[in-house]
């Protein structure tokens, strides 16, 4: 009997919104704001600004890419069928793994809010979790699985009914704090005490870009989207553009509302004071009732956002398997359901595993959001090749000024890889080329059937290349542990310079045809080497 089947198209424009929306609104904006003031003062409002436009930019290219190629896991696909597959393993890799760690991150912030109510579930004095704490972020991590393994339906049922609460919760956020809102905090030791620099650093490691990651679960859903030709482009630019706002604001009544008489300590001690933003500020208010209200919505909405990722890690999972490059059983897709039954065991395996270390919520948030961050860049890379060597694809949803966007999106997408420090880039890229390394060691069983080793390695030369450039520029850099050899902005100088450099010589390194593949087409063909071979994997 075979257990391999299509995907189900059942997923429509709301639920797309919904699932977007949802990813982006999770747990990180109940942390951001307070960190964002920390780092930037008031100007840290406009941060918010500059990441949604770098996100906006961003997520029109996946528009056009998604409506183009409406593939499940379609971004860990997209750098494969423009650069074959040594460039798809490398960005396969760094995304599950930031994907896979995102959902233990969802689940810890849930223990450390539930102990709020529940200290015994977080040891005192840190933020680490108890024998009974790490059992509850468990139980939720099998509540996530269960409600993705029976089918898609039961998923996006669930994540419509957590959305209502998590969007009611900031908008009433805003309603209150307007009430409380005085102009002249924005004035109290200038508006802007730490320059523009402080926006960079809020931007990157303040929470801003890792409140913003709610592109992949769209793109990532796209084979099982209704009229994914219209329904993604508008999904994706809906979701960031209402994001956007909401977290400008929030951000804007956050300031407004503080009691003047904190801000004598200085802006660098808000993320102290309100370690809990908005349930510290409802209790500075004296407002009881919000603060019950957040500290429940602080329990959902990072619930909400673990039950979307484990769901987007499964189909990523897929996707990688689908490129050749880890192992077939991962492709399989379950008849009945419509659900990839192996992916979503190997996601939820790997999310137990990023638990195991007892890790806080502020100990992988870097990592994750640089790491996708790096997943989000391949996006200009492989469209620009496409224009290039799949000139004939069709596009429902042309995005008109690609040449100007694309390498754009490129640059500010490295403006941000930057920013988050030595200590994060030395650590993330160089796994990425220590995996480099490995393909090359097994390169004997790697898929060579439709692009040759040769051909692999002159398309990917680039990205080794961008990869060093990064490297040596960080070492000598201005951020997070940098040398301070090249002092801002002398620094973004070089790098806008050296990552356009990049792009084009990645947009001239593709494949000379892009390798196209089908998902109901090559499901066919798995499913007839299942029944001819019923034990292969």
């Amino acid at each position: 009997m075979s257990d391999q089947g299509p995907f189900k198209k059942t997923i429509s424009l709301l639920d797309l919104i919904l699932i977007g929306l949802g990813a982006i609104f999770g747990s990180a904006w109940l942390f951001a704001v307070s960190n964002v003031a920390s780092k930037a003062g008031p100007l840290g409002s406009i941060s918010w600004i500059i990441g949604g436009v770098i996100v906006l930019l961003i997520g029109l290219v996946y528009a056009e890419l998604g409506a183009a190629l409406p593939r499940t896991g379609g971004i860990l696909r997209y750098p494969v069928y423009s650069h074959g597959p040594l460039v798809g393993y490398l960005i396969s890799f760094i995304t599950i793994v930031a994907y896979t760690s995102l959902i233990s991150i969802e689940v810890t912030a849930v223990r450390q809010y539930i102990a709020y109510w529940f200290p015994g579930l977080t040891k005192a004095g840190s933020d680490s979790p108890t024998i009974t704490g790490w059992l509850v972020q468990f139980g939720l991590l099998c509540v996530f699985f269960l409600l993705n393994y029976w089918s898609v339906k039961t998923f996006t049922k669930s994540n419509i009914i957590i959305s209502i609460f998590k969007y009611f919760v900031p908008l009433t956020i805003i309603t209150v704090l307007a009430f409380h809102f005085k102009s002249g905090n924005f004035s109290v030791e200038g508006f802007a005490p730490f320059g523009f620099q402080g926006v960079q650093a809020a931007i990157s490691t303040g929470g801003v870009m890792f409140a913003y990651l709610g592109l992949h679960p769209i793109v990532s859903v796209a084979g099982e989207v209704k009229n994914p030709q219209r329904n993604i482009p508008i999904a994706l630019i809906v979701c960031i553009v209402l994001a956007a706002v909401i977290y400008t604001l929030l951000q804007v009544l956050f300031i407004g509302a503080i009691p003047t008489d904190v801000l004598g300590g200085g802006w660098q001690k808000i993320q102290q004071e309100f370690a809990l933003p908005f349930k510290d500020i409802a209790v500075a208010l004296g407002l009881g009732w919000l603060a019950t209200i957040v500290v429940l919505d602080a329990v959902i909405s990072p619930g909400g956002n673990g039950n979307i990722f484990m769901n987007t890690t499964s189909r990523l999972v897929y996707a990688w398997s689908r490129t050749g490059t880890l192992f077939k059983v991962f492709s399989r897709v379950h008849e009945k359901t419509g659900i990839p039954r192996p992916s979503l065991w190997l996601s939820f395996v790997l999310s137990v595993f990023w638990t195991l270390p007892f890790p806080s919520w502020n100990a992988l948030v870097n990592v994750c959001s640089v790491a996708l961050i790096l997943s989000y860049a391949i996006a200009p890379i492989s469209s620009a090749a496409f224009r290039l060597n799949a000139k004939d694809l069709h596009k429902p949803f042309t995005l008109k000024g690609m040449s100007i966007i694309a390498p754009l999106s490129f640059i500010f997408a490295t403006y941000i890889v930057y920013w988050s420090g030595w200590k994060t880039i030395s650590w993330l890229i160089g796994s990425q080329l220590l995996m480099f390394v490995i393909y090359l060691i097994f390169s004997k069983y790697v898929p060579k059937k439709d692009v040759s080793l040769a051909q692999q390695l002159k398309s990917s030369w680039w990205l080794v290349a961008y990869y060093v450039m990064m490297l040596i520029i960080s070492y000598i850099g201005s951020f997070g542990g940098g040398l301070g050899v090249l002092s801002n902005p002398l620094d973004l100088i070089i790098i806008a310079i050296g990552s356009l450099l990049i792009y084009f010589w990645a947009k001239h390194s593709g494949l000379p045809k892009a390798i196209i593949d089908n998902d109901d087409e090559d499901l066919k063909e798995q499913e007839e080497s299942i029944k001819g071979n019923p034990v292969s994997t």
